[in-house]
């Protein structure tokens, strides 16, 4: 495909740049490797079929992480609960807990457990990379919203990660 920069852009280079980050935002997202292997080879099928409406090689990665984004949510709308908690009931912490090193197996296994509407606006905005304006806009939600998921749902994986989650409540992969 012939971007508006004048270069060709083909599937082999967008594979061979943006295949990691896809690949670990889609194990964020799945919380299961297979599945995210299969999301990001979904991503690339359907990149392949649309490389036609790729405008510019700049905006590949965004365009790979939105088709990503959208095949995940496609694949868990309508399935039944998937063990999470909801935040309702989540009281704001008195103190913020100090920045420690945080283990990639637990901080999976506590993502896992939060729903979705709440875990998707922190994907987003620390895999993507986006605003709050682009959240709002991709999720057809009020900016508010996306401010308040974000709020909440970093307030409540402080405290999970900070009360030690046990790596065994990470669901079956």
């Amino acid at each position: 495909m012939m971007s508006e920069t004048g270069k060709t852009v083909s599937l082999p280079e967008l594979v061979e740049q943006h295949y990691v980050p896809l690949y670990r935002y889609a194990c964020r997202l799945s919380g299961s490797t297979a599945d995210a292997e299969d999301l990001t080879q979904q991503t690339f099928l359907t990149a392949q079929k649309k490389l036609d409406q790729l405008r510019s090689d700049e905006g590949a990665r965004s365009w790979l992480f939105t088709i990503l984004r959208n095949l995940f949510l496609r694949s868990v709308r309508g399935a039944a609960g998937r063990g999470v908690i909801s935040l309702d009931q989540v009281a704001e912490p008195v103190e913020a807990a100090p920045a420690t090193e945080i283990d990639s197996e637990q901080l999976q296994a506590v993502l896992n457990e939060i729903a979705e509407e709440f875990r998707l606006p922190l994907l987003m905005f620390y895999f993507e990379e986006l605003s709050y304006r682009e959240i709002a806009e991709q999720l057809d939600i009020p900016i508010g919203t996306v401010m308040s998921r974000l709020a909440r749902g970093r307030t409540w994986l402080r405290r999970r990660l900070a009360a030690g989650a046990p790596v065994s409540s990470m669901r079956e992969q």
